[in-house]
């Protein structure tokens, strides 16, 4: 505005504004600019020194000339006295090496600044062989991570490489901070899309000893899986290439990544497998840490070994004969896996023997018959179990799933009451297929299992105190699918069981609780009773990837183990096996459940320590000697049979047909 009066400016603002102006210019004024900075306080502190020194020349003359001298000395321009001409071709050749040496420090530095950026980038190519290759970035990561680098924890200068779209110092920080040190194996991260094959190259697939390609994000996470994989065949090419791993979160993009994986791929499906396990831990109390165990690799696992002069051996005459491993079956010399054999079934040339043991080393063979005590032997009974009813709480892409495991592992006779929430939206058809009628109030029959339907909000105590969860044997709360919750999934979870927790609380009472948990970091946070588990499905996917990453062949052996209508893994009470009033063996143990048809591999025990309470044994040694109390359980493999229903509360004692389910 015209009458508005301007603010004065200060003379240092001023020469501020037109200095700025200056060097935004050009280069060259930049440059002229350092120059007289440099003359400016070179040639003055020069003639001071001059000045100042005793045994200066006394001459004007040869003072300036020291003067020179000094200030040609300290900007490197040389120090050559005389004629007028050889002073100026001094400094010229002085300009020379100063403008050659500043241009080659220059270079030097671009280029360093250059390669440490694109380092950084994580775009330059991994040299390595034999190396675990992972795709992808989800929940899993962590826990494959972990169990690859635990797998190779023998071997020197072993390396896990992740490939992954996101920035490589945030994959490797964060890894870092979840992984700790890594000892001998190397993490190398490399940055870029999984579906590019330009990409891939840059973790070199086709020298690697396996590649895992991890589930997505939930909207389009099975889409970018069959991208990724056929982007590795078409790296590999023609070259076989090493086995892969991978994992789709629906059943309907299983086909389509098993065609894109090839004949050497294996496709899990994470949302069967995650929703057969939280049936394991409803069916099955005390399952889980079981099969987390078996799973890791920080103890006992799954291995295939070779039995001395197997050709017509009987099975289960090598059950006493192992002495570091414990047998649960065989794999037939064209791949067909046997857990679970009977004990007449005749080893072949070629079958190789499925053993649960500390490592891949070849296991110890010696005469195990001798710590067999036939007196302490318990004669084989049928055990029934009651009917049991199920609550379960909330719905989301797994219930399906889950809903069809309980019918086939419930007693018949067994109830299901499923409740949703009514502000959310209603679950699609129950069992597809054949597909059931959306959820409603009446009661719907399913095999076994009576499913009923009812609308309640489970985070409301009024509400779920009017379900009467004491007079359920079992309480099942599913979190919703992340949705817009994909940073903090648990959240819902954690506030019905805090709800739960409370009603117990009051009843002085309450029955276990299996809870769906996302985020393994969570599970420390879980309001759990005596008896409840928390499940993160996520987590023994990923450990079941790894297994499998490692050994390939183990795949039909899981496949086998986890599928319906194969071969079970149970945890039956001790005194089933063994009198609970005298010491016994474990071979005494595996004697009695190879009369039972069963392969027993481990036991579970109360143990205050455990921050269950319990401690799970897988592989005990046979000569091991204990007095099995009330609250053993043994792990055992037992064939298909008929099934066995849930159990009260309680933890031990339960039998039930569940298996989770990677098909």
């Amino acid at each position: 505005m015209e009458g508005q009066r301007r603010e004065p400016v200060s003379l240092r603002a001023r020469m501020r504004y037109r200095f700025d102006n200056t060097l935004a210019v050009s280069t060259g004024r930049l440059v002229g600019w350092l120059a007289v900075t440099c003359l400016g306080i070179v040639v003055p502190a020069s003639a001071a020194m001059v000045w100042t020194d005793p045994s200066s020349p006394r001459s004007p003359t040869g003072r300036l000339i020291a003067v020179w001298r000094i200030s040609a000395q300290t900007l490197r321009l040389g120090a050559v006295s005389g004629a007028p001409l050889r002073m100026l071709l001094s400094v010229l050749l002085g300009l020379v090496a100063l403008l050659y040496v500043s241009t080659l420090i220059g270079l030097i530095t671009t280029v360093l600044t250059d390669r440490i950026t694109e380092l950084r980038r994580g775009r330059s190519t991994v040299v390595e062989t034999g190396h675990s290759v992972v795709l992808g970035w989800s929940d899993q990561v962590f826990t494959v991570v972990a169990e690859l680098m635990a797998a190779r924890a023998g071997r020197r200068w072993g390396a896990v490489v992740v490939l992954a779209d996101r920035d490589k110092t945030e994959m490797e920080e964060a890894l870092a901070a979840a992984l700790g040190p890594t000892r001998t194996t190397r993490l190398i991260c490399r940055s870029g899309s999984t579906a590019d094959p330009d990409a891939l190259r840059l973790v070199s697939p086709g020298s690697a000893h396996s590649v895992l390609v991890l589930p997505g994000a939930e909207d389009e996470g099975d889409a970018e899986t069959v991208r990724t994989l056929l982007a590795l065949r078409a790296v590999l090419g023609a070259h076989p290439g090493p086995p892969v791993v991978a994992c789709v979160r629906r059943e309907r993009h299983r086909t389509a990544a098993r065609l894109a994986a090839g004949p050497r791929g294996v496709v899990l499906e994470s949302d069967r497998t995650a929703a057969g396990l939280i049936a394991h831990a409803a069916l099955h109390p005390g399952l889980t840490p079981v099969l987390r165990e078996l799973l890791d690799f920080a103890g006992d696992e799954f291995h295939l070994a070779d039995a001395p002069e197997p050709a017509g051996r009987l099975f289960g005459d090598v059950l006493l004969d192992c002495a570091t491993a414990a047998v649960a079956g065989l794999v037939r010399a064209d791949g067909t896996p046997l857990l679970n054999p009977p004990a007449h079934t005749v080893l072949a040339p070629g079958d190789r023997l499925v053993v649960v043991a500390p490592d891949d080393a070849p296991p110890r063979w010696e005469d195990g018959r001798d710590l067999v005590d036939p007196s302490a032997t318990v004669p084989s009974s049928e055990f029934a179990d009651e009917p049991s009813r199920f609550l379960l709480l909330g719905w989301n892409r797994r219930a399906p799933h889950l809903v069809d495991q309980l019918r086939r592992g419930a007693r018949p006779g067994s109830v299901l009451h499923v409740v949703t929430d009514p502000a959310e939206q209603a679950p699609p058809p129950l069992l597809p297929p054949p597909p059931l009628p959306e959820p409603r109030r009446s009661a719907e029959p399913v095999g076994g299992l009576t499913v009923t339907f009812g609308a309640a909000d489970p985070t409301d105590p009024s509400s779920l105190r009017a379900l009467g969860p004491d007079s359920h044997d079992r309480v099942i709360v599913l979190g919703p699918d992340s949705g817009g919750r994909a940073d903090r999934p648990d959240d819902r979870t954690l506030v019905v069981l805090l709800v739960l927790r409370a009603l117990a609380q009051e009843s002085d009472s309450g029955p276990p609780v299996v809870a769906e948990l996302a985020d393994e970091r969570n599970r420390a946070l879980a309001p759990l009773g005596p008896g409840s588990e928390a499940v993160v499905g996520g987590q023994l996917t990923g450990l079941l990837m790894a297994q499998v990453a490692q050994n390939r062949h183990l795949a039909a052996v899981f496949e086998e183990l986890f599928a319906s209508g194969g071969s079970a893994l149970r945890l039956r009470p001790a005194h089933r096996y063994a009198p609970a009033d005298r010491p016994a063996s474990f071979a005494t143990v595996v004697a009695a459940a190879r009369e039972r048809g069963e392969c027993a591999i481990g036991y579970r025990c109360h143990d205050p320590t455990a921050p269950a309470g319990h401690r799970v044994a897988l592989n005990p040694a046979k000569s091991d000697t204990r007095v099995w109390s009330g609250t053993d359980d043994i792990v055992v493999i037992v064939t298909d049979g008929p099934a066995e229903g849930g159990g009260g509360a309680g933890g031990s004692g339960t039998n039930h047909e569940a298996r989770a389910g990677t098909s």
